[in-house]
């Protein structure tokens, strides 16, 4: 096998990884020559390849994607990494070797590993998965007080990382509808702006109006109840404008929640571009839900409240790697779901950003002892986040944050009837939209 040529080819989008604690040269170096363990360390976001001889490493943060493909070529064996599908699909188009082209022959580098690659040629090489993040279950007091602080310090934490390495006039603006997670991050990125003399002014809380949609009053009682009012911007947009196609074909997938929710944020992201040509910074609470295991379980004939709890970051990470649910293709859980969130942003020209996200927030969430404090009940667990939330919020910002019931982002912006005459269609019909943008 010596004589085979191997030809890697990074096509992750250059300055995409933003890196607080080392240069990228350092985090390859670290990613390639040291434990796996050390990945851990690097702070920020990323998705990383680095090569020596046939040896390839890849690893990413949760909040982004990395794909990849290994091509056949007589010469030897081609890899090919990107953030999306259709980058790949185009460099084996210009290559002449589309023909072995597939989009569930692409893999997704899950959130968390180093994957380990041989180009050794034929036949194809497995990878080896070593995990890099791996926080300890349990291990908190089961009391609410010093859970919400530890949790909300360890989110004004990474808001204050990611506030200090911006420009100090860029706009900032929260995704916001009212909920606990968007309401939670406004209110600590207003708190930790103050804290670190930076001007509240350059925050907006921009809330998505597509007509009769509970969000936008929501947003108006959360931020009147606590005079910051005037924080408040609504982007309307025009429900006939909703596109199911452009919303797949941008995301690469075809989840019928995460097409729903995808949709959305293309409504909200579009509206502020038109608003603001030059508008850069979003931050948002994409995570939240996923950290405090706040998912309706009856709606998911695959959950019940232990598999839930017993199963350490199973809304972060699907199953598992090497699971028989675990997607190759896609990954699983958020790890999965967040391109809806990146993938829309970037669509749209924007640097996003989701604190809840974050090893160090994730890794607070996994220490609360779940099963003392809920006892496997349901709705204990339903409360639990609110709860958590709104005294962390408490003691950290000194704010008495509202607290609404749970709603996802497509039913806060237009009413469920509305949203389902909209976007009628079912998972299986989705997945055909998708598969036929290349036939």
């Amino acid at each position: 096998m010596d004589h085979y040529i191997e030809r890697v080819v990074d096509l992750i989008e250059p300055g995409s990884n933003h890196l607080y604690n080392m240069s990228v040269d350092e985090a390859r170096r670290r990613l390639l020559e040291e434990p796996t363990e050390s990945v851990r360390q690097i702070q920020g976001s990323f998705a990383l390849l680095a090569k020596s001889g046939k040896t390839v490493r890849m690893a990413r943060s949760l909040d982004r994607p990395m794909r990849y493909f290994l091509a056949k070529r007589q010469e030897g064996p081609a890899l090919i990494v990107a953030s999306r599908i259709d980058t790949i699909y185009e460099w084996l188009r210009a290559e002449g070797l589309d023909g072995q082209f597939h989009p569930s022959y692409t893999r997704m580098v899950p959130a968390h590993y180093v994957v380990d690659l041989q180009l050794i040629g034929c036949p194809d090489p497995d990878p080896v998965y070593t995990r890099f993040f791996t926080p300890v279950s349990g291990t908190l007091p089961a009391d609410l007080d010093v859970i919400g602080k530890a949790y909300i310090s360890a989110l004004a934490e990474e808001i204050a990382q990611w506030l200090r390495t911006m420009p100090a006039d860029e706009p900032i603006g929260a995704c916001f509808s009212g909920g606990i997670d968007s309401g939670s991050v406004f209110l600590t990125t207003y708190h930790v702006m103050r804290r670190l003399a930076m001007s509240p002014s350059r925050l907006k809380a921009f809330v998505l109006d597509l007509g009769n949609g509970p969000d936008l009053r929501q947003a108006q009682t959360f931020l009147e109840r606590l005079g910051l009012s005037m924080f408040l911007e609504p982007i309307e947009a025009d429900p006939s404008a909703l596109d199911i196609d452009e919303t797949i074909r941008i995301i690469e997938d075809y989840k019928s929640l995460d097409v729903e929710s995808a949709t959305m944020a293309l409504a909200l992201g579009r509206g502020i571009r038109a608003r603001y040509s030059g508008w850069r910074y979003l931050i948002d609470g994409d995570g939240g839900d996923e950290n405090l295991k706040d998912y309706p379980i009856e709606e998911n004939p695959e959950l019940t409240i232990r598999s839930v709890i017993n199963n350490p970051m199973l809304y972060q990470e699907g199953w598992g790697v090497g699971k028989i649910k675990h997607s190759l293709t896609y990954s699983g859980g958020l790890s999965r779901s967040y391109v809806r969130t990146y993938a829309t942003a970037r669509h749209f020209g924007f640097d996003g950003f989701s604190p809840y996200t974050k090893p160090e927030v994730i890794a607070v969430a996994e220490a609360i002892p779940f099963i003392e404090l809920t006892q496997y009940n349901v709705d204990r667990l339903y409360e639990l986040k609110g709860e958590i939330v709104a005294r962390g919020v408490k003691a950290v910002t000194g704010f008495d944050m509202p607290v609404f019931p749970k709603r996802r982002f497509q039913h806060g912006a237009f009413s469920p009837d509305a949203l389902h005459s909209r976007l009628p269609y079912r998972e299986a019909e989705y997945r055909e939209r998708f598969l036929s943008i290349y036939h």
